[in-house]
């Protein structure tokens, strides 16, 4: 992509963001925080959250030691938002931040989500108890329905007793809030906030491709805003594709994501060199490796990039916001759908079938 091009391409996600009035109200919300990252609330739930979250999957491949230190230091900085997953390499990205939760008060100080990836009454128990387990915790602040990438996931979830086992544990206190999540189909969701039920949160690509093709942000965002649904934004990056094939600087993407009115953005940390400066001083992140295959950090905000990036006409993205412009990227698998194409797919999720009888109806099995 040319400089022109990519001008005209941000130029054209601002505009759209412009329309909506999205800027003002995210930034509306925001709040400082003593800890350095500033707060927003998350939906009508009355709890507030970092305006950026640790993802779990991206910890659990980091040695067991540096990891735990990574999310101690990410907690001290104010890094409160802890993202995870139950199948999150079969497990240990929970038993990790379980482990570092466990000491000195932390796991008060930390708002957890986990996600459940089955959608009948029993494997959703299964899911819940064994995230418990791992977690080293006797509640969970938000349980959300992993990935609804396929149309029957909303009807199964209902029709097969999904729901109703999420709502039984939120009745014995073993969580708090339930939300779900998705990425591919912007309808799947839509379809999900049509349910009878009073969603708490909803987690979702947010990034400048997604402005641009089958946009979450221009159908679903709307409707949760108006029924007060947190937003958990995701792909903030498309795992690392949009500053590696479109030079679009990492710091900017961030910037893009954080002034539409979403609870927090789930960022990949891999790296204690992340948290070198302390978020929320207003200073610039100094470049940093995330040592890790893959992984693109702020080394490639070149100064020409930097100016580049200077020269759209919007306030929240020229201004330092507070989180790490390092992360590491994904490396499950990823396919096209739909015939989409593949620079868009960049923000949606794996080919991963996350309910073991999603596959075997699937295939007959």
């Amino acid at each position: 992509m040319s400089e022109l091009e990519r001008r005209d391409f941000l130029k054209a996600a601002m505009a759209s963001l412009a329309a909506t009035g999205f800027g003002a109200l995210a930034l509306a919300d925001q709040k400082e925080s003593p800890n350095g990252i500033p707060t927003r609330p998350l939906g009508k739930t009355g709890q507030r959250v970092s305006i950026v979250g640790l993802g779990g999957y991206h910890i659990g491949t980091v040695p067991e030691k540096e990891a735990i230190a990574i999310m101690h230091e990410a907690i001290d900085e104010g890094m409160t938002f802890f993202d995870n997953s139950w199948d999150y390499h079969n497990g240990h990205s929970e038993e990790l931040m379980g482990k570092a939760l466990a000491s000195g008060g932390r796991r008060q100080k930390v708002f957890l989500m986990t996600k459940c990836c089955d959608r009948d009454y029993q494997g959703v128990r299964r899911n819940i108890d064994d995230s418990l387990r791992r977690l080293k915790t006797d509640c969970i602040d938000l349980l959300q329905f992993h990935e609804i990438n396929w149309d029957v996931d909303p009807d199964w979830l209902f029709d097969r007793g999904g729901i109703r086992a999420a709502i039984e544990a939120r009745q014995a206190g073993k969580i708090r809030y339930i939300g779900f999540t998705g990425h591919r189909e912007m309808a799947h969701l839509l379809k999900m906030l049509s349910k009878p039920f009073d969603w708490d949160t909803a987690q979702m690509p947010i990034n400048i491709l997604d402005a641009h093709y089958r946009s979450f942000q221009k159908n679903v965002l709307p409707k949760c805003v108006e029924r007060k649904v947190a937003v958990i934004g995701m792909k903030g990056l498309a795992s690392g594709k949009l500053p590696r094939k479109l030079g679009i600087p990492a710091e900017t993407c961030r910037r893009y994501a954080l002034t539409l009115p979403i609870a927090t953005l789930v960022c990949g940390i891999q790296s204690r060199e992340n948290f070198a400066s302390r978020p929320g001083d207003g200073s610039q992140f100094p470049a940093g490796d995330s040592g890790r295959d893959g992984a693109v950090t702020s080394s490639d905000e070149t100064p020409q990039r930097r100016r580049q990036a200077g020269t759209l006409q919007s306030d929240p993205l020229r201004r330092p916001l507070p989180f790490p412009a390092t992360r590491g990227v994904n490396q499950r698998k990823r396919r096209c759908v739909h015939g989409s194409p593949k620079v868009f797919l960049a923000a949606g999720g794996s080919d991963r079938r996350v309910e073991r009888s999603v596959c075997r109806d699937r295939q007959g099995g």
